[in-house]
């Protein structure tokens, strides 16, 4: 890993070398602290005091130098609208042309002075963090709400970069103004949400979305994707290029995602009957289920290899795998043949092309759409989930076509089959293969993480107050002295699961044990529903699948809540220990302990855990996303394959403990199922408390 200070040295703006925050000074100072404290000749009353002093010099530097550039950047675009009221009286089509370039120069080097902000703000973050872990303070905390709510506060200059937004704004008004609009006399303030076409307007709209970290509903949906990027700014020259960006595509991609979901959760009502149909005992749908996410665990690695090829075959394979998947799954009913419908479900698992859709999207989607795009990931997949039961549930019919039987239990693989017929025609007419970097002249692209645009809002600290992100580059830096060369191959991404496990912090294995846990409790619930609810309940498929649906359905209407208020008034670590929380009573609140188990304590509390386990998928995923080394953030073995293997292995654990429990008896299954959930959440929690009173 390289160290910050030399990745720091290494993007600087030369000419703008003495205006950045000194933090090879702030280091060696934090080092010398502890020296004397140890030694006994300092006391901490003394270090807090200059510590604070020497933060508040460079801060003031950076301050006075972004007014002195905005003062500049200001006077330009003042003489700028000068030379365009005079071209109002007297147009001049070719000094329109090279005042709309002036203004663009202006815009790229509004830019550059983003970028600085940026950067500062970042070292600043870790300075502070750095500090919190040397000396055991809560000193971040101390130092921001002294400075913030200041009115002379030099934090909000930075953070709130009013100034720069009024920039921004000032050029992209006047590019607007300049841009053929084919005889409108509306402004962009009579028209807000009309796009304006310029590349020089979009990344500096992008840079200011970056350095504001706003949190809202979008992005917090994002967050589930886990697309990940690096935590420096890129540059502009250093985005996706828009050849590789192609509409059609990316919905292709989306689409993919929708029906594998609809595809893993429309035999869930029926899995329990369907094997009963064909000799087995109703638990073994545990078996059914999990044999799809058995596969899934392979099918995520070699996916994920081949994206960094091709995304065009990878897709192909996937719908044909699929296709076949699905129909050896509704014939398994003629040929009564158990071996023949689990075959049917692990080939299903074996196109699981989900690794493929995130690489488009952070690889190939320019960065001003990607957070669309990601939300439209994870809505796709919430949207899948709730589609599948539902549609199991409208096809209770009984009919016979030559030998080929058309019931509730084969009509799922059916319409999946046709389903995944007509999406390869698509995908053969309309997927456009990106071009590679060689053929667009552009560097090599790492994928995004649109994590790091899901900070918590606030006035003034959306970049300081993370003392979660970026652990590892943390402690690597303890290891680096600037000064030092990191070796060439300690940047290069993960060659295997297993060097990418030895990569990951006790606080990344923290998240991927919350993750394991809250995928594990959601299976154990939806997997044993058909089961449960028939021996308590005596529920028929149809109920069964109307309440999954309502399940599926809430996905979107709760993260509108946490994106859009909850998650402005709490920290994402306090959301995080609240929903374990929340999952905790859930699965407390589902154990039959009191007879007679009733329909209205087995549907609240399910609904509890499930909803809390989305909750808490979303900041957990937030929170892994800024503490994983950024090796993982590229390369087949990345984060996002670490995080869905976890997942995947808690789907499979859970489905064959469901089968293994049924040989207790039904009456036993859900009081059995559920206690490794407790343990497990038990164990997440108590893990999350230490991790977190730790690094504080």
């Amino acid at each position: 890993m390289v160290a910050f200070g030399k990745k720091l040295k290494d993007r600087q703006i030369q000419e703008w070398q003495g205006y950045y925050i000194n933090y090879k000074l702030m280091k060696k100072k934090v080092k010398q602290y502890d020296n004397q404290i140890k030694a006994g000749s300092l006391d901490r009353r003394h270090v807090l005091k200059d510590f604070s002093r020497m933060l508040d010099n460079q801060i003031e530097r950076i301050v006075l130098f972004m007014l002195e550039q905005q003062g500049v950047l200001a006077s330009r675009i003042s003489e700028l609208n000068k030379q365009q009221e005079s071209l109002q009286e007297q147009p001049d089509i070719s000094k329109i042309i090279e005042l709309r370039e002036s203004y663009r120069d202006v815009g790229r080097d509004l830019l550059k002075l983003l970028f600085f902000v940026e950067i500062n703000a970042i070292g600043l973050r870790k300075i502070l963090k750095k500090f919190d872990k040397r000396f055991g303070y809560r000193f971040t905390d101390y130092y921001v709400k002294t400075r913030a709510n200041h009115p002379y506060s030099q934090l909000q200059q930075v953070f709130k970069h009013v100034g720069l937004g009024a920039v921004v704004g000032a050029i992209s008004r006047n590019l607007a103004d300049l841009q053929d609009r084919q005889g409108s006399y509306l402004s962009i303030y009579d028209q807000p949400s009309l796009p304006l076409q310029d590349s020089v307007v979009d990344s500096l709209q992008a840079a200011v979305d970056r350095l504001s970290h706003s949190t809202n509903f979008l992005n917090f949906l994002a967050q589930h994707a886990l697309i990940m990027q690096e935590e420096f700014p890129t540059p502009v020259e250093e985005q996706v290029d828009d050849q590789r960006y192609h509409f059609m595509s990316l919905i292709l991609n989306l689409a993919n995602t929708f029906l594998y979901m609809v595809n893993t959760y429309i035999i869930v009502p029926t899995a329990d009957d369907y094997s009963m149909s064909l000799g087995a005992a109703a638990t073994v749908c545990g078996i059914v289920i999990g044999a799809m996410a058995i596969a899934q665990i392979f099918s995520s690695v070699y996916f994920s290899a081949w994206s960094n090829r091709s995304y065009f075959r990878p897709l192909v394979f996937s719908s044909i795998v699929l296709f076949v998947g699905n129909i050896m799954y509704a014939l398994a009913y003629d040929l009564n043949s158990i071996p023949v419908l689990l075959i049917g479900r692990i080939f299903c698992g074996l196109g699981s092309a989900r690794a493929v859709n995130r690489r488009y999207i952070s690889d190939c989607v320019p960065l001003k759409i990607r957070m669309q795009a990601s939300a439209g990931f994870v809505s796709a997949s919430a949207l899948g989930m709730a589609c599948g039961p539902a549609l199991a549930g409208l096809l209770q019919t009984n009919f016979k076509i030559y030998k080929l039987t058309f019931n509730q239990d084969t009509l799922p693989g059916w319409l999946m089959a046709f389903a995944w017929l007509v999406y390869l025609i698509w995908l053969w007419i309309s997927f456009r293969e990106p071009a590679t970097e060689t053929e667009v002249n552009t560097g090599p692209q790492e994928p995004a993480n649109n994590e790091n645009d899901v900070l918590e809002s606030g006035i003034t600290q959306p970049l300081l107050l993370k003392v979660e992100d970026n652990q590892q580059d943390d402690e690597n830096d303890l290891e680096y002295d600037e000064s030092e060369e990191a070796p060439e191959e300690s940047r290069q991404p993960a060659n295997s699961i297993a060097e990418a496990y030895r990569l990951l912090t006790p606080s990344v294995k923290v998240q991927l044990l919350i993750y394991f846990m809250l995928k594990y409790a959601m299976e154990i619930l939806l997997s044993e529903s058909s089961v449960v609810t028939t021996y308590y309940f005596s529920w028929s498929t149809g109920t069964v699948a109307i309440f999954l649906a309502c399940l599926g359905l809430t996905v979107l209407p709760i993260n509108v809540v946490v994106g859009s208020y909850i998650s402005n008034m709490f920290e994402d670590r306090q959301i995080l220990l609240a929903s374990e929380i929340m999952v905790f009573l859930g699965i407390l609140g589902s154990f039959h302990i009191v007879s007679p188990y009733t329909v209205p304590q087995y549907v609240c509390s399910g609904l509890i855990m499930f909803v809390a386990a989305e909750v808490l998928e979303g900041v957990n995923l937030s929170l892994l996303s800024r503490v994983m080394s950024s090796r993982l953030s590229r390369g087949t073995y990345n984060g996002g394959l670490l995080s869905t293997e976890a997942g995947t292995f808690a789907r499979v654990i859970a489905d064959v403990t469901i089968t293994l429990a049924g040989y207790l008896g039904q009456s036993k299954l859900l009081n059995v199922t559920l206690l490794p959930s407790l343990l497990i959440c038990v164990a997440s929690i108590i893990a999350t408390c230490y991790t977190y009173n730790s690094l504080y």
